[in-house]
């Protein structure tokens, strides 16, 4: 297979009958957090549903939003954009400005070309609306390109384009929840680069982006509005190394048997014996990021992966735990590769010991 981005036919035939997923915002973000992981990569890339197979294979996914955040969280937004957004422009300290307001519609699979068209020519006309909602970008991702749905509004202020992020989650006293806070900065980052990506495309600046977000949320207990500005430039500098760290979806796909397949009208059986087929770089971060985290850890046990990165990177060469406890205790030889971490592991256990004895 030749080229940067794998033949569709391909993809089709990894997912199967099952309709196509696409990714989000959320899900790059998940996956740059984690580029070493092929399963991941290439699940996303032929679009199956990991929640769904997660289930089919007996270890559904326990995070996410329940549905009643996510009524909070769509409640909030409608109330915010409401009337032209006139409850947005008050939170970002604009109640007398009259702007122009877009509305490119909801999501739509037979529209997606058209509101993408709709959206360039709206960031094009320098003298086009403030506020656009429910606009479509694209990115580059593992060597294909995706479609972006963000529930966002870019909003245009002095010849500048900034992305406002609205979440549900509260504002209490001026602080928040960092884990939510991160995960919403690093997803406002992902519409950065699309965004700067497609002014490229139209010869315009990409620094007229600008690197700095809105985040909108309820206020205290309330849901009155409150707007903060945070700056994702250092989350905007790890997309890129990881986006261009990240193997080229076509290699990954090259190398997996012709016949593997994730349809998911397979018994469970064959689709654990199919992912088995993908390596996986399962690490205790992904229980918070992957659907398919809870069976990627059943099959990581006993191994220094699921320790955590730190542990993994910490004893290079030594795969399982039961490696770790013989090479600690001098009960086998260490390999060549294994010589710094079976010290290291030596000098840890006789500490231990000393402690335990005192």
């Amino acid at each position: 297979m030749t080229g940067v981005v794998p033949r569709q036919a391909d993809l089709d035939r990894l997912r199967g009958e099952s309709p196509r997923k696409r990714h989000n915002a959320r899900t790059i973000a998940a996956l740059t957090g984690n580029p070493g992981c092929t399963r991941r990569a290439v699940l996303d890339a032929a679009g199956v549903d990991k929640p769904h197979l997660a289930e089919r294979i007996g270890f559904p996914g326990r995070f996410g939003q329940s549905r009643f955040a996510l009524a909070r969280g769509n409640g909030f937004e409608a109330m915010l954009k409401a009337g032209g957004g006139t409850l947005l422009l008050e939170a970002l300290g604009f109640p007398a400005l009259k702007v122009g307001y877009d509305d490119l519609g909801a999501d739509a699979d037979e529209t997606l070309a058209e509101r993408h068209a709709r959206t360039r020519d709206l960031l094009g006309d320098a003298a086009g609306a403030a506020l656009i909602d429910h606009p479509l970008l694209t990115l580059d991702v593992a060597g294909q390109r995706v479609f972006l749905e963000p529930d966002l509004i870019a909003f245009q202020r002095a010849g500048r384009l900034q992305v406002v992020e609205i979440k549900s989650f509260a504002i209490v006293d001026g602080q928040a929840d960092s884990a939510k806070v991160s995960a919403a900065a690093t997803q406002a980052a992902v519409y950065v680069l699309a965004l700067r990506s497609l002014l490229s495309s139209l010869g315009q600046d990409p620094a007229l982006v600008d690197h700095e977000v809105v985040l909108v949320c309820p206020e205290n207990f309330s849901l009155r509005p409150v707007a903060v500005v945070l700056d994702v430039r250092k989350q905007l500098a790890t997309l890129r190394r990881q986006l261009a760290r990240m193997a080229s979806v076509d290699t990954l796909v090259a190398a997996l048997p012709p016949d593997l397949s994730f349809d998911l009208a397979l018994s469970p059986e064959r689709l654990t014996a199919a992912l088995g087929q993908v390596s996986a770089r399962y690490a205790p971060e992904c229980l918070s990021a992957c659907e398919l985290a809870a069976y990627c850890r059943h099959e990581a046990a006993g191994t220094t992966g699921a320790l955590g990165r730190p542990v993994r990177d910490a004893l290079g060469g030594v795969e399982s735990v039961t490696e770790v406890l013989a090479l600690a205790g001098g009960a086998r030889p260490a390999s060549e590769e294994q010589a710094e971490a079976a010290a290291m592991l030596r000098t840890a256990a006789r500490l231990r010991a000393e402690a335990l004895a005192s």
